[in-house]
């Protein structure tokens, strides 16, 4: 998705609660962050306040409180966040990053498999 905003690794961390779960308030984001990050409730909705900014975030004012919920889907900013990496990294070349991955991590039989797949069905595409 072209012009996906960027956001920080923290902000992924308020995305991830979202994504799971939605519409949350600033409360319930706090607790489920505080339960897993040594963050204070300050800094967590500073990070909303940020989100809500840069419109990755939106919000329905019900009575007192303010109900936020995802505007970009997981598989939109993984994909931005993904080719961002790639051009600045590899410069864009994918062979290079498949590789380091490849040689540098342990692939299960059916890792490979399922690699081979992916490259069978990308070949047949073109």
């Amino acid at each position: 998705m072209k012009g996906t905003p960027k956001i920080s690794e923290a902000e992924w961390e308020v995305m991830r609660v979202l994504w799971n779960e939605s519409p949350l308030t600033a409360n319930k984001i706090v607790d489920e962050l505080t339960a897993t990050t040594r963050w204070k409730g300050t800094t967590i909705r500073t990070l909303i306040n940020r989100l809500v900014e840069k419109s990755v975030i939106g919000y329905e004012k019900k009575g007192r409180e303010f109900h936020y919920y995802p505007l970009i889907a997981e598989v939109d900013c993984i994909r931005a966040e993904s080719n961002s990496f790639l051009r600045r990294v590899y410069r864009g070349a994918l062979t290079p990053i498949l590789s380091a991955f490849m040689e540098n991590n342990e692939l299960s039989p059916e890792d490979v498999e399922e690699l081979k797949r992916i490259l069978r069905k990308k070949g047949r595409k073109k």
